[in-house]
């Protein structure tokens, strides 16, 4: 028999990890303001191996509309400016020899708003993975009655569960406000 605290801590990790993931996928969408997080995704071929941007380079905000990448050999900067363009992060570098920049263009209003939209999808998604978890430990509580979990044990858990649950779909709506009125931001 499973005890409804483990029930409750995988349910904890579940839920932990759908807030980071979606902490990390709105760190990517671009706001209007430079941000290094941007480039996270971008990998760069090192001597024939995929390596991360941030491993091969120097990125720096300089100012609030520029990112500058400073490759750690003169040699890579073709090769990170391919890896940019190639990325379809919608920016163009400007490579003068010495360093990469990427300058951050406004965001037109309508654009705001498609991005806020795709914030809030991302927001969704999370908030259905939190629910997911929950309902997968309600589900194992249950079965666990079977196998001799008293009921009123398997309803406190439940109970548990509910508030787990909100606090994590609280801080889901917490992260996206904070996006969103970034993004918003003019």
């Amino acid at each position: 028999m499973i005890e409804p605290k483990q029930i409750q801590e995988q349910a904890t990790a579940q839920m932990e990890s759908a807030v980071a993931y979606l902490d990390d996928t709105l760190a990517q969408i671009r706001a209007g303001k430079a941000s290094t997080r941007i480039l996270d995704s971008i990998r760069v071929d090192y001597y024939g191996q995929m390596s991360p941007l941030s491993s091969v380079a120097t990125v720096t905000t300089p100012d609030a509309r520029t990112i500058q990448i400073q490759p750690w050999e003169k040699k890579m900067l073709g090769t990170i400016e391919r890896a940019i363009i190639n990325a379809s992060i919608g920016l163009a570098p400007n490579n003068n020899g010495e360093v990469i920049r990427l300058i951050i263009p406004p965001l037109t209003e309508e654009r705001r708003r498609e991005l806020a939209k795709q914030c809030k999808a991302e927001a969704e998604n999370a908030k259905v993975s939190i629910r997911n978890a929950r309902r997968d430990a309600i589900d194992t509580l249950k079965k666990q009655i079977k196998e001799g979990l008293p009921e009123d044990a398997e309803k406190d858990a439940e109970t548990d569960m509910q508030k787990l649950h909100d606090k994590f779909i609280k801080q889901v709506d917490e992260v996206y406000a904070k996006k969103e009125k970034e993004i918003m931001t003019v």
